[in-house]
């Protein structure tokens, strides 16, 4: 599998690559993927989880230790938990999410899919995201998946991001355009 020189270049994208050959050799990326999602969800909301991969005065033991605890607790695969410790003894941790992220790009481009990163003032409705989808899916000509989020800031609107493509329908964009306009 062709892996793109931009994600090979980064640190975590070898170790995301590391990752998905281990997991394609197993049969198990779909359980990897899985593992990764529910490993983000717990940096999201455990500050303790979040603070041992970034804080650097936690030893390689410490925290290879407890990321050993954590893993049966959120039904991790052994390769899911056995690649938390290589990144805690390579004192990598701090690198967990973009890995995450480089990962998912990997196996979508094996799949034949591309991730669209939709980000809205407010939540969308499962019909406004299936016909964002569709129509995504219809420019693009192959299979777009989405990933969103909600930043109140934007107003109203949306910003979709498709790789290193921004299309920015923003009501603070328009804004901010509109008085830069009347200031110039």
């Amino acid at each position: 599998m062709e892996i793109s020189a931009g994600i090979q270049a980064s640190l975590s994208g070898r170790y995301a690559a590391a990752l998905f050959d281990l997991a394609s050799e197993g049969g198990t990326v779909t359980a990897v993927e899985s593992d990764l999602d529910k490993i983000e969800a717990a940096l999201g909301e455990s500050a303790e989880l979040k603070a041992l991969t970034v804080h650097p005065r936690v030893s390689r033991t410490e925290a290879e230790q407890a990321l050993a605890g954590v893993a049966p607790l959120l039904g991790l695969s052994q390769l899911t938990a056995n690649f938390l410790g290589v990144l805690a003894q390579n004192r990598r941790l701090n690198q967990l999410p973009a890995v995450i992220r480089a990962f998912r790009q990997i196996a979508a481009a094996q799949r034949g899919e591309l991730t669209a990163e939709v980000t809205s003032a407010r939540a969308l409705t499962d019909d406004q995201l299936e016909k964002l989808r569709q129509k995504l899916t219809a420019r693009e000509g192959r299979t777009v998946k989405l990933s969103t989020k909600v930043d109140p800031e934007l107003l109203g609107g949306l910003v979709v991001t498709l790789g290193s493509r921004r299309i920015d329908g923003s009501i603070r964009t328009r804004l901010n355009s509109l008085s830069q306009a009347l200031q110039a």
